[in-house]
């Protein structure tokens, strides 16, 4: 394993973490010498699952169940990070979900759910990031390169995902003089069960030439980018959003 040389053991906690993008996340920042807090929303076996490759590869993490749109759950989150591990260094914001629909179709209160979960989830974990990250720390969120692509029937969840983008350099600046990075990574089309599900192969194959690389990316082509972002390699980057997508807009 290759680790940052710092005077303590760091620590990262990683929203959605028990599958997908978060899962791959988990994996690569135990494989980079981090204890990992994978949090999960309902999927305990996962989330188990996701440990238990971890610690059989010689890493160290636990699972703990929050909604990460429920300020109390993750404060209780971040308590237990504190006392597995001594503390927290890095905070990787995967949790999201995604729904498809015309803005003329769409049901508002599946608009209430995404923004519960991808815009409240992510400003009340950036909240509780800002007040418990150790200096020399780093807090990643998600967006999506459909933001700048623009694709019909994403109307709600690049409504929640542009919000996120906008906050980025502001929290950044905000945490001035306290050595911690912000910087959000968005994803093009990456084939992960959220992104595969409901799409017939036409369409994804449809979707894996957009790229110039013509593929779709992997979790773990994500998880390398969050690795550097939260590395001391990386911690000159602050305020960006990264959009890791093979080429495209």
């Amino acid at each position: 394993m290759t680790t940052d040389h710092r005077t303590h053991a760091r620590v990262a906690v990683v929203t959605g973490g028990s599958r997908g993008i978060g899962r791959a996340v988990c994996e690569r920042l135990a494989q980079n010498g981090l204890a990992v807090v994978v949090n999960y929303a309902r999927d305990a076996a996962a989330a188990k699952e996701t440990v238990a490759t971890i610690t059989a590869a010689g890493g160290r993490a636990v699972s703990v169940q929050a909604d990460v749109a429920d300020e109390n759950a993750v404060t209780a989150l971040f308590d237990r990070a504190e006392q597995e591990f001594g503390g927290v260094d890095v905070v990787v914001n995967a949790a999201g979900r995604l729904a498809l629909s015309p803005i003329a179709d769409l049901d508002l209160e599946v608009l209430d759910a995404v923004l519960r979960t991808n815009l409240r989830g992510t400003f009340v974990v950036a909240q509780r990031a800002a007040r418990r990250l150790r200096a020399g720390g780093s807090f990643v969120a998600f967006s999506t390169s459909v933001v700048a692509t623009r694709f019909p029937a994403y109307g709600a969840y690049v409504a929640s995902k542009g919000a996120i983008e906008s906050i980025t350099l502001i929290l950044a600046r905000e945490l001035r003089g306290r050595d911690i990075t912000v910087n959000t990574v968005a994803p093009g089309p990456t084939a992960t069960d959220l992104f595969l599900d409901g799409k017939g192969p036409e369409q994804i194959e449809q979707l894996a030439k957009a790229p110039p690389l013509e593929r779709l990316g992997t979790p773990q082509d994500i998880a390398r980018v969050v690795a550097f972002l939260t590395s001391s390699e990386g911690h000159w980057i602050n305020g960006q959003i990264l959009r890791a997508n093979g080429g495209m807009v």
